[in-house]
């Protein structure tokens, strides 16, 4: 491990984001990994702009032409391990967890400023492959140069939760990738 990490200061989250370390095991990684590969990942669409990231949803899936929630399949199998340490490490029931999405971010894939859509409350992600550093600035942003923002560096095999103010009081977003990296998120219906 490199000095550096080894002292490293964790960043002062918003309130409502929890970040753990080394949340599955490498082989747990390598499995997940292993049966990523054998989907069929489809560039994601917002509106008119086909973006880099490749994902595939689960339970749902987000129309960004109609801005709405169209069902997709069902959570496969492979997955269900996974969601049910999620629910057990936030406290919330597995069934709560009706949306996985699958992303893959090649070197050089960035995703922008943005909050989930509203139609979901807990958002859960896993960091797969390679760490990515997302960043986060209040919302809405202020306008001007010196806008605050906070920075995390989610390693491989890491688990973070935004919800409450860290999930409507703030935007998230990635820089370019370094390389090749996976995530999963998990997400709860939000109730009006």
């Amino acid at each position: 491990m490199k000095q550096g990490k080894l002292f490293a200061v964790m960043p002062q989250l918003p309130a409502g984001m929890l970040y753990v370390p080394e949340f599955i095991s490498r082989e747990e990684e390598a499995g997940l990994l292993a049966e990523i590969a054998e989907l069929p990942l489809r560039e994601a669409q917002y509106k008119e702009f086909t973006a880099r990231r490749r994902i595939m949803s689960y339970g749902a899936s987000y129309d960004f032409s109609s801005n709405e929630l169209i069902p997709a399949g069902e959570i496969p199998p492979f997955l269900k391990p996974l969601r049910q340490r999620i629910a057990e490490w936030v406290k919330v029931p597995a069934s709560q967890f009706t949306h996985a999405l699958i992303a893959e971010y090649k070197t050089g894939t960035q995703l922008g400023w943005h909050r989930d859509v509203p139609d979901f409350e807990f958002i859960v992600g896993v960091s797969l492959a390679d760490s990515a550093r997302m960043r986060l600035r209040r919302y809405p942003p202020k306008k001007g140069r010196n806008v605050e923002t906070l920075s995390i560096d989610l390693e491989p095999r890491s688990a973070y939760i935004m919800r409450g103010e860290a999930r409507w009081g703030w935007q998230h977003s990635i820089p370019p990738t370094k390389t090749l990296r996976y995530s999963i998120t998990f997400r709860t219906r939000r109730i009006a």
